[in-house]
């Protein structure tokens, strides 16, 4: 018999939104899963933050790594979409992240994207995962294959 894994508090309704779209989409279920939300965002970066649950941790009592990918690697995939002419449609297909300080549970963590290049069909970005006053967690970068939207 599995057990029953409980969910981390759900993200606000407007995670999802791409920086001038008419309709929003819906927030992803993985974002509302990890209670991830879309603090800020303009031309070229967002900031997303994540409060991290004891759901989040690892053998050591500290938050999982793969938690503080998937926080980074969404912040930069929200950063693509604020950039004109739009993306329908993001895939990292490259991720690197460098851990630099342990994650404490309970500790919100804000991690913010920012577009380095911005091609037709490629995008790179870079992000800053920190803690508490700053404290640096993570930094990440990432190369995504972009569908754009039709000017």
């Amino acid at each position: 018999m599995s057990k029953k894994v409980t969910s981390p508090p759900r993200g606000e309704v407007g995670a999802q939104r791409r920086v001038g779209a008419n309709s929003p989409p819906a927030p992803s279920k993985a974002w509302q899963w990890l209670g991830l939300t879309l603090v800020e965002s303009g031309e070229g970066y967002a900031t997303v933050e994540m409060t991290a649950t004891e759901d989040m941790a690892n053998h050591s009592g500290f938050v999982h790594g793969g938690m503080i990918s998937t926080l980074a690697d969404s912040a930069m995939g929200r950063s693509l979409r604020t950039i004109e002419p739009g993306v329908a449609r993001a895939m990292s297909f490259d991720l690197k992240l460098s851990f630099i300080n342990a994650a404490k549970i309970g500790e919100t963590l804000r991690a913010t994207g920012r577009v380095v290049h911005s091609g037709r069909r490629t995008m790179v970005a870079e992000c800053r995962v920190e803690g508490r006053g700053g404290r640096l967690i993570a930094t990440a970068s990432a190369t995504f294959a972009v569908t754009r939207e039709k000017e």
